[in-house]
Parts: C-alpha cells; structure tokens; sequence
C-alpha cells in the first residue's frame, strides 16, 4: 500500500503473532466514532490488520488524518489510512457493486489497500438491492430504516443454498452466471411475493432480463483483481484490529425488531471468529458519543426536537431510505447496561477486557445527560467522571475533533476486570 504513511512501524507488514485482538464496538445506534477509534488504534504500534466482522457497505466510517484528508469507509478497514490491511470476515456481506467506487476515491490519494477476503463471505448481487429498495418504500411510514443497499436482503437469499453465493464463489464464473440466472428466474418472484411487493413494470423488466447479471459480472472481475482470498481460520500477518459497524442498540437478537440491522454488532461474531482463529484475548473498546444519534427509522426514546446547537454531522446526510440523523441525550445506566449484556457474550478460551472511548466532545461546552433517572447538565470532565462510575469501566480515549491528532488518553488503557467466560453457541 502507498499513501498517508502509518504512525506504527516500517515493517512492511511482516507477520506479527499475537493471541490478542482490539475489538472497536458503538455502544448505541451507530455513528458513535468508530472510524476514528479505529484509525487511532491501528496507528499505534505495529503494522495492523483491521477485521471487519459484521455489516457490510452499509457503514459509514469517517476518518480524516492529521493532514486533512477525509475518507468515509464502507468496505475496506478504518485503519487504512494509518497503514493498516483489511480482512472481510465470513459474516461480512461483500458488495462487488460497491468496492470500486471506494478504490477509486482511495486510489486518488495513492492509496490502494491489501483487502483480504474470507471465502464464506456472502455475497450481495443488484437483485437484493432492488429488492431492498423496493420493500423499503412500500412500507411507507412503517420503514425498518435500511439503507437500500441490499444487505438484509443478501442475508435472508444466502440463507438458501441454491441461491446463496459467496466469496469463495466467484472465482467460477459459471457458477456466478449459474446462481443469478437461478436468483433472477427462481428467486426474485417468490422473494417478492413474501415481501408483499407490486414490481413497477420498468423494475420488472429490470429484475427479469440479462442487463443486471451482464453488469455484475464486470464488478465480479474487479472485485477478484482487488482482493486476496483468505485462508479460513488463520489470521492475515498484522496486529489484529476488529471494527464494528453499526451499534448494540442496532443488534438483530437484542435490538427493537424490526428496526434492527440483520448482524450481531457485538462481541458475538468477534468471538466465533476468535475461537476459530486462536485468538484468546479481546481488547474492547466501546465507543459512544457524549450525545445520542440515530439515522434512519425506529424508536429514539426521548428523541430532541431539534438538533443540538453545535452539533454537525458531515457525514450522516439526509436521504430517500434513512431520512435526516435524530438525536437525544444519552442515558448513562442505559448505557452500562448494554455494555454489561454485551460482555456476558463470551466462549470458553476467549477473555475480554473492556474500555469506553467518548467522542463528539468538542461540540457540546455544557453536556445535558440522564443519571439514576435523573437529568443532569456538566462539563466534560464530570460527564465522564459519571459515565465511568456508572458503567465501572475506565474512559481510555476521548475525541476532541474528527481526527486522531484530537483523539487523547484519559486513563492507563485497558481495565483489569475479566469477564468470565460463557457458551456463545448459536450466535450468527
């Protein structure tokens, strides 16, 4: 890779062994900061390998560096701009539609990232995204808040294995051409017909015909020229850093169905993938604002009737599927008690320590919260104090700004509490 040259070591990427990952994990809705805690932490020490364990293009990750340069990341790794490579995990739903358009606004910058990709990993074709878009607009004002990229919809379709395609797949090009003719011809009306959908006839003609195979096979063959197939069950050479996407309160088991994203934006993939990998330490940071923000349909208990004065958000635009970003004081018990549940999410070999990064500090000078059901206004200095005598976890990290220059120590990293450990079977 060239480029923004990393704050770690020269080495070129050579294999670092270790038995213990950073986890970088939104404590909330998503749109916490996970991109620039990411950023952070693959800059510091040696060379890393940042692994996205969930999701898919749907996120949004901001970085911007030191020089001023600003990346929003969908695909690849939010350390890459500190020189870290990117592994897609087998429960990342990759979008050969998408990845180029990510390269290329990289390659801008003389970028252009070693991407590794786990063969298990499903795959999302131009049919999930008009199925998704489709279904998304019919609900009207009963929206889930999707995106209107396609990711639930690959999920549900890879849930059927003669229609699923992964990663691993696409090196056949008969076998692509095989499942999305058996997705146009045999999946799509049925798919449709549970959705409760009425196709326009121009979509129909769209769904039915060759154009969409034709078009995805190009991004197929640019998708394989970007990327390296990963070998299942052994980690890249790096320093291992997950990165979330989406946030606990977005979880598809513990979130406010149907308003969730279909993924386990916790510690449950992480840790699977940990087993699998020999990993057996984890190093959590989670990550909030000191205010609450949601993009896209579903509940907000306690929702602002306007924005905070001083609050900006570059990044979360308003758009057709998700609307504009709300917002809401954040509720520090509420907080520690996802926090905790998520904790409990543990396997026999895998330990975790647990930190909190809060950021978005420098857009608020009085910050209005709820503590022991009560409402409380502080500078930062006492929200912080509250946010770790509540949660019993120590701040490490907090972000004054959008960079990592910004972003500084609050207390010695890492909390000495294990959690115990405990099954985790039957998680996605």
């Amino acid at each position: 890779m060239t480029g923004e040259v990393p704050a770690g070591d020269d080495s070129g990427g050579a294999a670092i062994e270790s038995t213990t990952a950073e986890v970088v994990i939104g404590a909330n809705y998503g749109d916490e900061g996970k991109g620039v805690i990411t950023d952070v932490l693959a800059a510091t020490g040696t060379r890393a390998v940042v692994i996205r364990a969930n999701s898919s293009a749907q996120a949004g990750h901001t970085v911007q560096t030191p020089s001023g340069r600003r990346h929003v990341f969908h695909h690849v790794g939010a350390g890459t701009l500190a020189g870290a490579d990117t592994l897609l995990g087998p429960r990342f739903v990759v979008h050969p539609m998408l990845l180029g358009r990510e390269l290329a606004d990289l390659a801008r910058w003389s970028i252009r990232p070693t991407i590794l990709v786990d063969p298990r990993a499903p795959v999302a074709v131009p049919h999930d995204v008009l199925l998704n878009q489709l279904a998304e607009r019919a609900r009207g004002d009963r929206r889930h808040g999707s995106c209107g990229i396609g990711f639930g919809e690959a999920i549900e379709r890879h849930l059927r294995p003669g229609v699923a395609l992964t990663a691993g797949d696409l090196a056949d090009r008969d076998l692509v051409v095989e499942r999305l003719t058996d997705i146009r011809d045999r999946w799509v009306e049925r798919r449709a017909a549970v959705l409760g959908l009425t196709v326009p006839a121009d979509q129909r003609r769209l769904l039915a015909g060759d154009e969409l195979i034709e078009r995805f096979l190009i991004d197929v063959d640019d998708f394989l020229a970007a990327t390296e197939q990963a070998v299942v069950g052994r980690l890249p050479p790096g320093r291992p850093v997950f990165e979330n996407a989406q946030g606990l309160l977005l979880d598809e088991v513990v979130g406010a169905f149907p308003n969730v994203t279909r993924s386990r934006t916790g510690l449950a993939n992480v840790v699977r993938l940990a087993q699998e990998t020999d990993l057996t330490g984890l190093d959590v940071t989670y990550v909030t604002r000191c205010y609450l923000s949601r993009h896209g349909a579903g509940p907000l208990p306690r929702q602002l009737a306007t924005p905070p004065p001083g609050v900006v958000d570059p990044t979360n635009q308003p758009n057709d599927f998700q609307g504009e970003v709300r917002y809401a004081w954040l509720d520090v018990d509420e907080l520690a008690m996802r926090i905790d549940a998520d904790l409990d999410i543990r396997a026999d070999g895998v330990t975790a320590t647990a930190q909190l990064a809060v950021t978005c500090l420098d857009q608020l000078d009085v910050i209005p919260y709820r503590v022991g059901g009560c409402e409380r206004r502080a500078n930062a200095d006492r929200f912080l104090d509250d946010v770790e005598r509540v949660t019993g976890l120590p701040v490490a990290l907090v972000a004054s700004g959008p960079s990592r220059s910004d972003v500084t120590t609050r207390r010695p990293v890492r909390s000495p509490s294990v959690r115990a450990p405990v099954d985790v079977a039957g998680t996605r």
